[in-house]
């Protein structure tokens, strides 16, 4: 959360971020959040004098005193101790009310990023690779994967419900050789490797920015637990150090989470959200960073760089979009999303397919360390807030996505990027001559 101090010092500021954010100021009130962090001050004040009172009160009561002097400061004594409970109970409320205010208001957004309201704003800052021009018709990933025996989402849809899946055969090894093609990137560049838990505590998924309840919220809540399914990686690894004062001769902390994703927003409208592109669960690693104010920003860029690297060494054209104001999420600074180029996207409006987004990587500054109070301490001996960043290595569903579409041949066969042949032990997935399992017919009439 932004520091109560700066959002009263720049309140205009604060409340235009909030309208070029796309968010309703009503919500999302600095105007509340001012009032009660004044009147917290108030408060915070009175209930000091009265303290000050109450231990002198206690000091006169230690000298010779006689009886009707004594009663006096016994009974000025309980009257102080009644108005320092009251005193306390209400800046405990105006407290709770100033957290919760508090928590509504987004970050800062860096003064480059594009203003917009939705992610059709957002502004192209580089491309990479040319997209295929097929000499045959392209299919989506959906219609090859089917033919190929590669993926099951009709008994998934028995078992589980929509927007799960079944992966298969071959598919099942390109997942696995996507997640060791970028993890051994990111262990060349020097990140601590992780498997993170796949639950984390609701207090944990508010810090980095989730709701855990409501109808707003997008992760499973495990009832009567106080706990929830990981949305990311980015929880956990970002509450790894929750409560704790790092050594600033160790930052920046590298740190990369391969972790089993829970969403429950797949059910998004739209052929583009159709397959692997939006389900309920995938796999990811995620990059994670703490470091100091002064090193996040070339920090955020690094991350950039090594998701252009995984994608490029996969051989998959792509954009990098810098995100406008209305698609940012509110604990973002900054935010660069790279989206490949996907053929089974082709409508009318673009008849050979569109770019859609595989990865994203957001500095969230000190936005998520005051939640979840993480610092370090600093040359002149002050702890202060770490900067906390994150970003996707590989979304294994998309990345499969557009390797597949990208890479399919008309036969309907899929070549495998030379990147991942060591990884998978094949170079291309053939249409089966022995279909293992039968079709699927449902038993209900």
């Amino acid at each position: 959360m932004l520091d109560y101090r700066f959002i009263k010092e720049n309140l205009e500021a604060v409340k235009k971020n909030i309208i070029d954010r796309n968010m309703d100021p009503s919500k999302a009130d600095a105007d509340l959040v001012v009032k009660l962090y004044d009147e917290r001050t108030a408060l915070t004040t009175e209930l000091q004098d009265l303290q000050t009172k109450r231990n002198a009160n206690a000091a006169a009561m230690k000298q010779k005193l006689d009886a009707e002097t004594r009663q006096k400061f016994i009974d000025e004594g309980k009257a102080l101790k009644d108005e320092i409970s009251a005193k306390e109970a209400k800046l405990n409320e105006v407290e709770e009310a100033l957290e919760n205010a508090g928590r509504q208001i987004p970050n800062m957004a860096h003064p480059e990023t594009p203003i917009g309201k939705v992610d059709t704003e957002n502004l192209e800052v580089k491309k990479v690779g040319t997209p295929r021009k097929f000499d045959f018709k392209a299919k989506s990933h959906v219609e090859l994967m089917e033919a190929l025996d590669l993926i099951d989402f009709e008994r998934a849809t028995k078992v589980s419900g929509p927007k799960f899946y079944y992966l298969k055969n071959e598919a099942v090894f390109l997942e696995q050789a996507l997640i060791m093609y970028a993890l051994n990137i990111l262990r060349k560049h020097g990140f601590t490797t992780f498997i993170t838990p796949d639950v984390a505590k609701e207090e944990i998924l508010k810090g980095i920015g989730f709701n855990p309840r409501g109808n707003e919220s997008n992760v499973y809540a495990i009832e009567e637990e106080g706990t929830c399914l990981v949305a990311t990686a980015e929880i956990t690894l970002g509450g790894y150090h929750s409560g704790e004062i790092l050594d600033k001769s160790k930052l920046p902390l590298m740190y990369c989470g391969l972790s089993h994703c829970f969403r429950r927003e797949a059910g998004a409208a739209g052929q583009f959200s159709k397959g692997l592109y939006r389900v309920h669960q995938f796999d990811k690693v995620e990059m994670f960073v703490y470091s100091t104010p002064e090193q996040s920003d070339e920090l955020h860029a690094k991350l950039r760089e090594i998701e252009e690297e995984i994608f490029t060494g996969l051989g998959i054209p792509f954009h990098v979009v810098d995100t406008c104001t209305g698609d940012l999420g509110a604990p973002a600074y900054r935010k660069w999303d790279l989206e490949a180029w996907m053929p089974g996207r082709a409508d009318e409006a673009h008849p050979e397919g569109d770019y859609g987004e595989v990865t994203s990587t957001s500095n969230c500054t000190d936005f998520q360390a005051r939640r979840l109070n993480v610092k370090y301490r600093d040359d002149d001996g002050k702890n202060k807030y770490v900067h906390m960043l994150n970003g996707t290595a590989i979304a294994v569903g998309r990345a499969m996505l557009s390797i597949i579409e990208n890479y399919q041949n008309e036969d309907g066969s899929i070549t495998i990027p030379e990147a991942l042949v060591p990884f998978c032990g094949f170079d291309k997935i053939g249409p089966k001559t022995n279909v293992s399992s039968p079709v699927f017919k449902s038993s209900k009439k």
